[in-house]
């Protein structure tokens, strides 16, 4: 920071002496400010910190995703796609002097208790952390630790004024990119990428090809949740699948003139048969792959609208280690639809709160609440099906959350570390049992079931917590609950976080679409030719609304 400082004290210089005649009055203003200050203000300023507060004042009033880092904070935000840590597995910003949970590190201690994506931290062990300007470094300070340490977190969830208490273990937080590889069914494979990190494109192929030798014939690359990451991961990843000078995405300002992706055309799996999954939390480069392969006509997409995360920013470091990661560009997809959503500049409230505007209004649960735009409609660029604008990425076919089997009873047990902690008990006691009676996870998801007096000695470990028995709540979420704990089970006993999801996806209703549609050659074929009707409609009974 002091290299700014000087730079900053050396161009009042200039200013003053009259030497910087060409110099823009507006940076004159606030060179001469800064130096009034210094030099004039009743009381000592720290000069360091002061330039930080100007440079942090400036990005506020910009787009959302420019931001400031000191060096500590930088260093702190690029570890999650680099390395391993151990602590409570989030990734998380400071918004408003709010901690909001961008997403949970998959196989980390906050997934596990059920801490989600918007969620925002209040407090941490007992200390409030809301509201009181506290530095993302101090917040870090309190969440990581050793390993098998435990901290207490308080959770703001939605619009709920009741805050849910989570008691969270720490622990190592693997940091791979593919935290699900197996086949659903003798032909089709199926992929689960959390973020797009270093090695994403390496871990992709290295399961590409792995099923391939297991008699692939078609994939699903599930994107769900994936907030992102490297751009360079997500055009390697398209090009795997895209033909020679196919266009993957370009980026565009006023200040940074059109630049192109083209694909190189040497792709191993050019001709696999695919389908993307993708749901309101899938951003920034899970949005450029995706929208890559829907305007190519590639892949169908499956799921809910993305979130709509297209600004580049590109980040200028300085010499302590700090950085600006400042906003110079937009996402573009190849049929030239903007992926950015709208923002008001300096709004970043509304901004973070889109989601939750999103889940009030019913996009989640209903096709008929979504928005269509027919003044944004795009055309794909093999067979010129409709696609639509207006940020983020509409998938082919709409999927919506089911929320049928959950119950406050649920959420309570699985807030309190109730699910894991009976998951971890049950290992610690039967795992050479386990070990011996099913060969590997794919024979434990097929045979293994809970007795009746398993789940009882479930209920009584939660109500020792003060979570209270409800049977027709437990009726309701008993499923779910099942399934959970089985899932746990299965990643403790054979050490894959792949486990996890091949027993949870038996409920996972964006995978059952995928799969239908996948094995549906003719509805699959006439998708990519036509596009959804519905989406059609939709539009032009909005279009009709506005003329009336």
């Amino acid at each position: 920071m002091k290299k700014i400082v000087y730079i900053f004290a050396a161009l009042v210089v200039l200013s003053l002496s009259g030497t910087a005649q060409r110099m823009p009055e507006s940076l004159k203003k606030l060179l001469n400010a800064e130096y009034a200050i210094q030099n004039f203000y009743v009381d000592t300023v720290d000069e360091n910190k002061m330039i930080e507060n100007a440079i942090v004042g400036m990005l506020e009033k910009l787009d959302p995703h420019s931001s400031y880092t000191d060096a500590k904070e930088t260093k702190e935000m690029e570890e999650p796609l680099q390395g391993e840590f151990s602590g409570i597995g989030i990734q998380f910003n400071m918004k408003q002097d709010t901690l909001y949970v961008i997403q949970t590190i998959p196989g980390g201690p906050s997934e596990r208790v059920g801490i989600l994506a918007g969620d925002r931290i209040v407090t941490v062990n007992d200390s409030t952390i809301a509201g009181v300007k506290m530095k993302n470094t101090d917040i870090m300070k309190r969440l990581r630790g050793k390993k098998g340490t435990k901290v207490t977190v308080q959770v703001k969830r939605g619009s709920n004024k009741e805050l849910i208490t989570f008691r969270i273990t720490r622990d190592n937080i693997p940091l791979y990119s593919v935290d699900a590889c197996y086949m659903v069914d003798d032909v089709t494979g199926y992929i689960r990428i959390s973020r797009f990190g270093a090695k994403t494109y390496d871990e992709m192929m290295e399961s590409l090809n792995k099923l391939n030798k297991q008699g692939m014939k078609q994939v699903i690359i599930d994107l769900s949740d994936n907030g992102g990451g490297y751009l360079n991961a997500a055009i390697d990843m398209c090009n795997e699948f895209l033909d020679r000078n196919q266009l993957i995405v370009y980026t565009e300002g006023a200040q940074s003139p059109r630049n192109e992706a083209k694909s190189f055309g040497n792709g191993k799996y050019k001709d696999l048969k695919m389908v993307v999954i993708v749901n309101q939390y899938s951003a920034s480069a899970s949005e450029i792959f995706s929208g890559a392969m829907q305007d190519w006509d590639r892949a169908v997409v499956v799921g809910r609208r993305t979130f709509g995360k297209g600004l580049v920013q590109r980040p200028f470091k300085f010499e302590d280690g700090s950085m600006i990661r400042l906003t110079v560009a937009r996402y573009y997809t190849p049929s030239g639809r903007c992926i950015q959503k709208p923002y008001k500049k300096g709004d970043k409230k509304a901004y973070d709160e889109d989601l939750l505007e999103r889940m009030r209004e019913g996009e989640y649960y209903n096709l008929d609440s979504i928005q269509f735009n027919d003044s944004l409609q795009y055309k794909t660029l093999k067979h010129a099906r409709p696609v639509y604008g207006g940020g983020g990425i509409m998938p082919d076919i709409f999927v919506p959350v089911d929320t049928t089997e959950y119950s406050t009873y649920y959420r309570d047990l699985v807030a309190k570390g109730i699910v894991n902690q009976f998951s971890i008990d049950y290992v610690d006691k039967n795992r050479k049992q386990l070990l011996k009676t099913y060969k590997d996870v794919h024979d434990f998801d097929a045979r293994f079931t809970f007795s009746d007096d398993d789940m009882k000695r479930f209920v009584a470990m939660g109500e020792k917590d003060s979570v209270k028995y409800d049977e027709e709540k437990y009726r309701t979420s008993e499923k779910v609950l099942r399934l959970m704990i089985k899932g746990l089970i299965a990643r403790d006993i054979y050490s894959d976080t792949g486990a996890y999801s091949i027993i949870i996806n038996h409920r996972n209703n964006d995978l059952k679409e995928a799969l239908r549609i996948i094995h549906d050659d003719a509805a699959y074929e006439k998708l990519l030719r036509e596009g959804n009707p519905e989406y059609e409609r939709l539009a032009k009974q909005k279009h009709s609304a506005k003329k009336q």
